[in-house]
C-alpha cells in the first residue's frame, strides 16, 4: 500500500495507456451486453474506463486512496477505496476483473480472498486475474508479490470449491521492455451450487 500511496502518479503513468484489448476478448466474449463488472483493484482505471465505454455497468475498487484518486479522475465514476479481504458483496456482478491486483495478496489469504470474489459473483459468473508466472511470494521495490503458475492455481483452487477452472493462457507483458517477464491469466466461473 505505502508503495502505490508514494508511487500513485508514476504508476499511473505507466500503466494507464497500456493497450489491453487482448486480454480483454477472453472475458467480455463470456458476458452478455451491459453486464454488470467489478475492476477490483482497478490501478489506473484504465480497464474501467474500456470497459464503461464498452457499455458494461462498471463498479471499480482500489486499495490506495492516491491511486483511486486518479483512477476517478480518468474513468469518471467513483471508485471505491475498499481492500480485497474487505470485500462483502453477495451475488451482485456478472463478471470481476482482476488484472495484475490479486498478486499483491499473499498465499496465505489469497483462498479467503478468493471466496470473497465468488460471493461476489452471481452464479455462472465469471473471474479473471492475472498473476506473474512463477511459484512463490517475493518482494520487489517496495511491493510484495505472490506469482503462480499452473500447479499453484489447482492447488488454489482446491481451497475454493466456489470457482471452477475455465481456461489458463501466459502471455508476455504488454508494458514497452518488458517482454521477457510472462503472465499467467486465469478465468474461472462460479459454481451454481
Amino acid at each position: 500500500m505505502a508503495f502505490y500511496e508514494s508511487e500513485a502518479q508514476a504508476f499511473f503513468a505507466a500503466t494507464v495507456a497500456v493497450d489491453m484489448t487482448p486480454l480483454y476478448m477472453p472475458f467480455l466474449s463470456r458476458l452478455e451486453p451491459g453486464a454488470a463488472i467489478l475492476d477490483a483493484g482497478c490501478g489506473s482505471g484504465r480497464d474501467a474506463r474500456a470497459f464503461r465505454e464498452f457499455g458494461y455497468a462498471i463498479t471499480a475498487m482500489e486499495p490506495s486512496p492516491a491511486l483511486a484518486a486518479l483512477a476517478e479522475a480518468h474513468c469518471g465514476q467513483p471508485v471505491e477505496i475498499l481492500r480485497f479481504q474487505d470485500l462483502d458483496w453477495s451475488e451482485r456482478f456478472d463478471g470481476i476483473w482482476a488484472c495484475a491486483s490479486l498478486l499483491h495478496v499473499s498465499l496465505a489469504e489469497l483462498p479467503e480472498v478468493m471466496g470473497r470474489l465468488a460471493r461476489a459473483l452471481r452464479p455462472g459468473g465469471l473471474l479473471y486475474a492475472s498473476f506473474k508466472y512463477g511459484q512463490g511470494e517475493r518482494e520487489r521495490g517496495g511491493r510484495r508479490f505472490t506469482d503462480i503458475n499452473e500447479a499453484g492455481l489447482q492447488d488454489l483452487l482446491v481451497e475454493v470449491p466456489e470457482l471452477a477452472l475455465i481456461e489458463t493462457w501466459t502471455t508476455a507483458d504488454r508494458r514497452p521492455g518488458r517482454d521477457d517477464e510472462r503472465w499467467l491469466n486465469v478465468l474461472l466461473g462460479r459454481c451454481s451450487h
